[in-house]
């Protein structure tokens, strides 16, 4: 079992359970201080709520004590800079004392052969490479990429539109894996450098104006550009005749055998007259395109009727990534996000056939990847292990114990409804979460709330509750999920619920389920087509797209 997705805090999921430079490739997208909150959008055309996923924001607390750790393990120099930022700096120098505890991690997991992405946006990204200009030393610093993320928005005051995020690339040393990627040459490219045709009798000819303005070619044509085989270096012993044209003043670049073996391969194109010079073909369809630089703009941004958006926030492209993944990594390599959201670094290193670990702090992250994994790879998908979430009733109760919201979130997403609490501490009104089930019969899906209790007791009131916030809502079923047993006037009142019938399907409205049951593998009697979260694009290894849903 290779791959790994934990659910906590990557600072602990590190030092815990990643060992000393077993990682070749790591890619983070953490939060970037903006102050936000970020939301996930419940599409329901009659709740239309949101759930906070993460919060952006970085406050004072403890962080004296995590600046104290990169003092008391030695990171000087780190500890140093932090303590400037924090004169200098104070807004965000939470943020940073944060970032840079992690970096520190990151750092020793990685490969002397590996590579570091920080996804970052100009709110911080100056702050963060120094940071990590500190950890992993300067020498090391390898691009400042930057992404076109969006459109330009008419709403900036008295500055310009922020479009872009950036991502800083650091090696662990000299011996780091990377591999050039290229594009498809740009149209003006095409334009300007593969003037020539070749047919398939073998006769040459240049465009005419008509062919380059429209690039529309004879069928069967090859295009090509040629390339000036002149050594730029005097070569005494490569000045030579060849089949009556003389070498270049400095020589041939080719040894007369290595020449002779490019005429026989035709890739040759003589002049027409006697004082010109030979020249080497290059055909259009053998090259790889054009190099990517460190400024992105083909990758587009994820529009609202993308099919691989997830409604997830600051969901990435997947083409993002399997770049970063294609240049920095080979097959089996093993990726880490840790910071992994939705998911899309797994997907990506999944569809390239990478091992990996994801490591996200939310229950609801967890959730969305394990359906985005399972809606895309299918039966093709490896087998990974999920840590860090309850496995038995009582690391679940310590969970409760903990942080009942955590707990809250945890066992709701067990079933893919969606939290309607909105991210908030405050009264639930009957309903934890809600999910949709969709039945062939019924035009709109079918609603089934989530009520979540952690507490030692119960009592006939809490399901009055649940019934009442089923009407409000419109919930044809409802779920009891109760970590105390259910006291007999409870189940009494669930028996007198009834049923809901559609076709030849029966289904209790209203059923209990105990935390002891749910670890035994009871579940409630549900419809088996949950569609809460929206689906993922469906992909196969290598990670070639096969159909849009």
């Amino acid at each position: 079992m290779n791959n790994y997705l934990y659910l906590g805090d990557c600072l602990d999921v590190l030092q815990d359970y990643v060992k000393d430079e077993t990682v070749d490739l790591i890619y983070i997208d953490p939060p970037f201080n903006s102050k936000r909150n970020y939301n996930v959008f419940f599409d329901d055309k009659e709740i239309h709520s949101q759930r906070i996923a993460f919060e952006d924001t970085w406050s004072l607390k403890n962080v004296g004590d995590s600046l104290q750790q990169l003092h008391i393990a030695q990171y000087d120099d780190l500890y140093n800079l932090l303590k400037v930022y924090q004169k200098l700096a104070p807004q965000v120098f939470p943020y940073l004392v944060m970032m840079a505890l992690r970096i520190v991690e990151l750092h020793r997991v990685l490969k002397p052969t590996g590579s570091f992405y920080l996804h970052c946006d100009p709110t911080a990204s100056h702050y963060l490479k120094t940071i990590c200009d500190t950890a992993f030393g300067m020498n090391n610093f390898c691009n400042h990429l930057t992404w076109k993320r969006s459109d330009v928005h008419n709403d900036a005051k008295k500055k310009y539109p922020s479009v872009t995020d950036h991502i800083l690339l650091y090696r662990k040393s000299d011996e780091f894996t990377f591999k050039k990627q290229h594009i498809a040459h740009a149209d003006r490219t095409l334009q300007d450098w593969y003037q020539f045709l070749e047919f398939p009798d073998g006769s040459v000819r240049r465009m005419t104006k008509e062919e380059k303005e429209t690039q529309i070619f004879p069928e069967e044509t090859r295009r090509f550009n040629t390339a000036d085989m002149a050594s730029p270096n005097p070569r005494p012993n490569l000045m030579y005749e060849y089949k009556g044209f003389s070498h270049p003043p400095k020589g041939w670049r080719y040894s007369l055998e290595k020449m002779k073996e490019l005429d026989e391969q035709g890739l040759l194109l003589f002049p027409s007259s006697s004082d010109g010079r030979i020249m080497l073909k290059r055909y259009l369809d053998e090259q790889q395109g054009a190099v990517i630089s460190d400024l992105w703009l083909d990758i587009s941004q994820l529009r609202a009727n993308n099919a691989e958006g997830l409604g997830y926030p600051t969901q990435k492209p997947k083409a993002l990534l399997e770049r970063i993944i294609e240049a920095s990594s080979n097959e089996n390599d093993l990726i880490l996000d840790a910071f992994c959201g939705c998911g899309t670094s797994i997907d990506a290193a999944e569809g390239l056939k990478r091992r990996w670990i994801g490591i996200d702090i939310s229950p609801l992250a967890l959730s969305v990847i394990k359906r985005r994994l399972r809606d895309a790879y299918k039966g093709d998908l490896s087998k990974f292990e999920i840590r860090g979430i309850p496995t038995d009733e009582k690391s679940a109760i310590k969970l409760w114990e903990q942080n009942a919201f955590a707990f809250q979130d945890w066992w709701i997403t067990e079933f893919e409804a969606f939290s309607s609490t909105f991210g908030k501490k405050g009264a639930d009104k009957g309903v934890d979460g809600i999910a949709l089930y969709a039945l062939p019969q019924l035009a709109e899906p079918l609603r089934v709330a989530f009520q979540v209790k952690g507490g030692e007791k119960v009592q006939a009131k809490d399901i009055d509750v649940l019934l009442g916030a089923m009407v409000v809502h419109k919930c044809e079923l409802g779920v009891f999920l109760t970590r105390a047993a259910p006291t007999k006037p409870m189940l009494d009142k669930v028996m007198t619920v009834g049923y809901f019938e559609m076709g030849n399907q029966s289904y209790p409205k209203l059923q209990i389920l105990t935390l002891a049951e749910f670890f035994n593998n009871l579940r409630p009697k549900l419809p088996s087509h949950n569609v809460t979260f929206k689906s993922a694009v469906t992909t196969g290894k290598g990670g070639e797209q096969k159909n849009l849903l």
